[in-house]
C-alpha cells in the first residue's frame, strides 16, 4: 500500500525517483495522505525538499479548514514534523471543527540556513499551497485547497506562521506563534520586514514563549526571543490587532505545557471564525465576548483579566500596547492559570475507548483524545479488577506525562505508542471480561 501511495505522490507532486533524505517510517495510508517535492535551484523557489502529511477525520463530508502544525529549525526539529499529523490531541481539535491536520517536514540539513524555508517568501508559501491542492486531489477533498488555515508554529515555524498570517490574513483563522515571530523592523543581514495590514489585525494571534527565553533568564542561549516577540506583539497591538502574549513560567525553548492553553484558544477562535458552509469567507471576531489582561514591561500579568467592555470609550495607546487580547472568558481563565504555573485545569473527563478487541491474550482498542487535556494513559481492568496501566509510566520530559510522549517540538515521539496490551497472566482455557478506561493528563477517567 505504501509503494502505491508513493507512486501516486510522484505523479501528482513531480517528485524525483531519488530516495528521500528524511525517510518517514510512518505509512501514509488513509485517513493519512502524503506528498513530497524535491528542492529547486531557482532563486524564487523553495531550495529544500519538503513533504506534507495530512490527516482527514474519518466520516467528514466537507472540510471547513486545515490546522497546520509547523516544526522549527534544525534537522531534529524538522524530523519531529514526521509525527505531527499523528498527534491524537491535535486530531481531537481538528475533528471537532471538521478540519484536516497537516504537518510539513522541511528537509533542512543540519546547520543550513533556516530562512530558506521559514521565510515563506522563499518558496515555502507556494509549495505549501501546492500541497493543499495535491493532497485535496489524493484524499477526494478538493476543498482542502481553499479552506481557511489555523496555524501553529514553533521557533522558525513561528516565524513562518506569523509570516503567512501577514501575507494571507484573509485565509488565516488564527495563528499561535511559539518562540518565534516574523521580522517587522529593518535590520542588517535579516530578512526584509513584513507590513502589518489592517486585515492582519483582525486575525487572532497568540505570542507564546518560555520565561527562560529572555524574560527571567537574560543570559540564556534563547535570551533574544523575548525582545523580538515583545516588539512584534507591541507593533500589532498598537494597531488594534487581536493579539495576546502568554509566557510559560517554567519552560525555555521547548514547548512545555503550552498545548493545554493552545487547544482552548484555537477552539474558541475556530468556533467564532470558521464559516458554517465550506467556501464562505471567515467570520469576524467583532461582537464576540473579548477579554483583556494587562502586562508590565517584563510580560508579567497585572491583575486578573477583565471583559473588554470594561474599557469603555477610547483606550489610551499606552494601555492598548500592554493589553493582552483574549477571545472569551473561559480562555481568559485558562490564560491566567497558565501564566501562573502552566497547570491549566480541566473538569471534563475523556470519552470512553471504543472498538475493544481481544484475540488470544492481546487487547487492542481505539480512543479519541480529550480536547482539553489529551490522553495520559489507559487503565486495563480484568473481571472488574485493576490489571495494568498503559503505559506503565507516562513520559514527557517537557511537561505533563502524555500517552504518546512529546518531543521538544510538541509532536509524538517515534515509534508511535500503540493502543495495545498483552495479558501475560491470562490462563489458557479461561474466559475473562476486560474493560479499558481512558485517563486524561489531569487524572480524570472516562466513565
Amino acid at each position: 500500500m505504501r509503494q502505491f501511495a508513493l507512486l501516486f505522490v510522484a505523479l501528482i507532486g513531480c517528485v524525483s525517483a531519488q530516495e528521500p533524505v528524511y525517510i518517514n517510517p510512518l505509512n501514509a495510508d488513509p485517513p493519512y495522505y502524503r506528498v513530497r517535492y524535491e528542492g529547486s535551484t531557482q532563486a524564487s523557489e523553495l531550495s529544500y525538499p519538503v513533504s506534507f502529511t495530512v490527516w482527514i477525520p474519518p466520516q467528514v463530508k466537507m472540510l471547513r479548514g486545515v490546522i497546520v502544525h509547523q516544526h522549527g529549525c534544525g534537522e531534529g526539529s524538522c524530523k519531529s514534523g514526521q509525527t505531527g499529523a499523528f498527534d491524537l490531541h491535535w486530531q481531537a481539535l481538528a475533528k471537532k471543527h471538521d478540519c484536516a491536520l497537516l504537518s510539513p517536514v522541511y528537509e533542512q540539513p543540519e546547520k543550513a540556513d533556516c530562512q530558506l524555508w521559514c521565510d515563506p517568501r522563499n518558496g515555502s508559501d507556494a509549495k505549501f499551497q501546492k500541497s493543499l491542492t495535491d493532497l485535496g486531489a489524493a484524499s477526494s477533498h478538493p476543498e482542502l485547497a481553499t479552506v481557511p488555515w489555523a496555524i501553529w508554529g514553533h521557533s522558525g515555524g513561528g516565524h513562518w506562521a506569523g509570516g503567512m498570517t501577514l501575507l494571507h490574513p484573509n485565509r488565516v483563522a488564527a495563528a499561535w506563534l511559539r518562540s518565534g515571530v516574523p521580522p517587522i523592523t529593518a535590520s542588517e543581514g535579516k530578512p526584509a520586514p513584513y507590513t502589518i495590514s489592517e486585515a492582519a489585525c483582525q486575525v487572532p494571534i497568540m505570542v507564546n514563549l518560555g520565561t527562560k527565553e529572555g524574560v527571567t533568564d537574560k543570559g540564556s542561549q534563547f535570551a533574544g526571543v523575548w525582545p523580538g516577540n515583545h516588539a512584534f506583539f507591541l507593533a500589532v497591538r498598537a494597531k488594534g490587532g487581536l493579539i495576546g502574549v502568554a509566557i510559560d513560567p517554567l519552560s525555555s525553548h521547548d514547548c512545555g505545557n503550552q498545548r493545554y492553553l493552545a487547544m482552548p484558544w484555537f477552539d474558541a477562535c475556530l468556533t467564532a471564525r470558521l464559516p458554517a458552509k465550506s467556501g464562505d469567507p471567515l467570520k469576524s471576531m467583532a461582537g464576540t465576548d473579548h477579554w483583556i489582561a494587562l502586562l508590565n514591561a517584563e510580560g508579567a500579568s497585572v491583575g486578573a483579566p477583565v471583559p473588554a467592555a470594561k474599557f469603555s470609550g477610547p483606550v489610551d495607546k499606552s494601555v492598548l500596547e500592554k493589553s493582552v487580547w483574549l477571545p472569551n472568558e473561559s480562555v481568559a481563565t485558562a490564560w491566567a492559570q497558565y501564566v501562573k504555573d502552566s497547570a491549566v485545569t480541566d473538569t471534563s473527563p475523556p470519552s470512553a475507548p471504543t472498538n475493544l478487541h481481544v484475540v488470544g491474550n492481546v487487547l487492542t482498542w481505539s480512543a479519541d483524545a480529550d480536547l482539553e487535556s489529551g490522553l495520559a494513559s489507559f487503565v486495563i481492568e480484568r473481571d472488574e479488577q485493576f490489571l495494568a496501566s498503559v503505559p506503565e509510566q507516562g513520559k514527557n520530559p517537557f511537561g505533563r506525562p502524555i500517552f504518546q510522549n512529546l518531543s521538544y517540538s510538541d509532536t509524538p515521539t517515534q515509534p508511535l505508542v500503540e493502543m495495545r496490551y498483552t495479558d501475560t497472566t491470562a490462563e489458557a482455557g479461561r474466559t475473562y471480561q476486560y474493560r479499558v478506561i481512558a485517563v486524561n493528563t489531569v487524572g480524570l477517567k472516562s466513565m
